[in-house]
């Protein structure tokens, strides 16, 4: 890690008193102002802070720390800013966290848009349905499609994920169409893996509807649960990404036309502003451009009627 933000990092949260007062003034999240203090101790080689409830205070090895901290600081202060313009050129791995779905429809082909555009980086894709750890699996990115944030992480607004429901020709023909949202009660609903019955929200102009749902199949990751909907196993709720070729192709039926479900914020989540890496920067200022010509829950030029 960066000995000079760690020495700030140590020197904010004696001069602060708490590492949450820390983290306020660093715009820091909690956990990477831990992190930076653990690294500081391995570094020293003893504890350098007494914790209690109700204060911090320095050991002695804390206070000789401390010292040293503010001399490095001091003299990083004197530095002269680099005149080499490429000095803020991206270059160096980043390490991306993102659902499979989003990373096979939409980020994969970007990721490679970026690398021919510098060349000097290099991406490492951790695909997973589960929500990482950002600071304990040294992940600098995370890509999530939700609307409830990490109040301990730095969100950058990316796009915006809509959702269709929709089931194949075969079980509509076996099972019947749903005509309302709350008919989908009575049907054979595909859904993510939740203690109980799922809810399925919606959100347009006829109101807003909580559905509760339930069948035979659940899942923790949409992809599967897309090709179990194509086997004509149930019905889904899909993001539009996702389904939108199945739908033009005919493979699959949009359901329920004028109902919309509730669009969730795709997120870029990240640890900390302080000295955000360029590679980091650049990779967030691209995506969102790119999600932004072409929201990342609607599939370009892509169109389907709705039964």
């Amino acid at each position: 890690m960066d000995r000079i933000t760690a020495a700030q990092v140590f020197a904010t949260i004696v001069d602060k008193g708490s590492l949450a007062g820390a983290a306020e003034a660093l715009d820091m999240s909690r956990a990477m102002v831990t992190r930076y203090l653990a690294e500081m101790e391995d570094w020293a080689g003893a504890r350098l802070l007494h914790r209690t409830t109700r204060r911090l205070g320095l050991t002695a090895a804390g206070e000789a720390t401390l010292a040293r901290c503010r001399e490095l600081l001091a003299l990083a202060g004197q530095m002269p800013a680099a005149a080499d313009t490429q000095a803020d050129e991206p270059r160096g791995m980043l390490r991306i966290a993102c659902s499979q779905s989003l990373a096979e429809a939409r980020l994969a082909p970007l990721v490679a848009q970026y690398l021919r555009r510098y060349p000097h980086t290099a991406v490492d894709l951790q695909i997973s349905n589960r929500t990482v750890n950002l600071v304990e699996e040294r992940i600098d990115l995370a890509i999530r499609i939700t609307n409830a944030l990490d109040p301990g992480l730095i969100a950058r607004p990316l796009g915006r994920c809509d959702s269709v429901v929709c089931a194949a020709p075969a079980y509509l023909a076996a099972r019947g169409t749903p005509q309302g949202v709350h008919d989908l009660a009575v049907h054979n609903c595909l859904t993510y893996s939740y203690f109980g019955r799922s809810l399925w929200r919606f959100d347009d102009a006829q109101g807003a509807d909580e559905v509760p749902v339930g069948g035979n199949l659940s899942a923790n990751e949409s992809v599967v649960l897309l090709h179990a909907t194509l086997a004509g196993a149930g019905i889904s709720l899909q993001p539009v990404y996702s389904a939108a070729p199945y739908i033009a192709s005919g493979q699959l039926v949009a359901l329920l036309p004028g109902r919309q479900p509730t669009a969730m914020g795709i997120y870029g989540l990240y640890a900390s502003r302080e000295r955000l890496p360029a590679t980091l920067r650049s990779m967030l200022d691209f995506l969102a451009q790119a999600w932004g010509e072409a929201a990342p829950g609607q599939a370009p030029g892509a169109s389907f009627a709705m039964v």
